[in-house]
């Protein structure tokens, strides 16, 4: 579990083809040499386990379902990437509960100066739509942003000049892709609603064939 409060940027280091996958190494200024093999990090909003690791650098295998539904699998040595180690017991929750399971990949459709700030306009893809409210959360490249506006299938937020400065959000150009998380809470109640109502449909149906039997019997 993670919040989406980016703690550091890494440096794409090597892409090793392997069979079945393809192994990310990353560089970083973020202590990664305590982390014991098997523990989890986020890299640009993507839950990974670190399989090697010394001072500075760490490395991470990305399967054929990481590869094929985020943007990890475009990426190329020298790209910057956003990191976030677990949540633990006891710690803040500074953004909002994240998981690091990516529910889609959205694409830059828009950018806007706004004074010291940027707004950007993404695009998302439906699983993600359905979990957008104004003034709520959602996780762009890893980090948690407040939604200012939702236009049917597209969204926006606001970068605070904090946020410039720590991500590299302010470097995306329109067409750039992104990985997308919605908000934990509000995938669970659309999940349930849509159950409850798949159930309530299915209700006369049910019902009658009930009746139906018990004519015939």
């Amino acid at each position: 579990m993670f919040t989406g409060i980016v703690e550091a940027t890494g440096t794409v280091a090597a892409l090793e083809r392997r069979e079945g996958g393809v192994r990310l190494a990353v560089t970083t200024d973020l202590e990664v040499g305590a982390l014991p093999l098997g523990a989890s990090i986020a890299v640009d909003g993507v839950c990974l386990t670190v399989v090697e690791r010394a001072g500075g650098r760490f490395a991470a295998d990305l399967g054929p379902e990481t590869l094929a539904r985020t943007t990890l699998g475009g990426l190329r040595p020298g790209a910057r990437v956003h990191l976030e180690r677990p949540l633990r017991v006891g710690d803040a929750l500074g953004g909002h509960l994240v998981s690091g399971h990516v529910d889609g990949v959205g694409t830059v459709v828009g950018r806007r100066e706004a004074g010291t700030s940027l707004e950007l306009e993404i695009a998302a893809p439906a699983t993600v739509v359905a979990t957008l409210v104004p003034k709520g959360s959602i996780t762009v490249a890893g980090a948690s942003l407040t939604i200012n506006d939702v236009m049917g299938e597209r969204f926006s937020v606001m970068l605070i000049p904090h946020t410039l400065t720590v991500t590299t959000l302010g470097a995306l150009a329109v067409g750039a892709a992104v990985n997308l998380e919605g908000d934990l809470i509000a995938k669970h109640v659309d999940r349930l609603v849509a159950a409850r109502l798949d159930c309530a449909a299915e209700a006369p149906t049910r019902d009658a064939a009930a009746r139906k039997r018990a004519n015939v019997g």
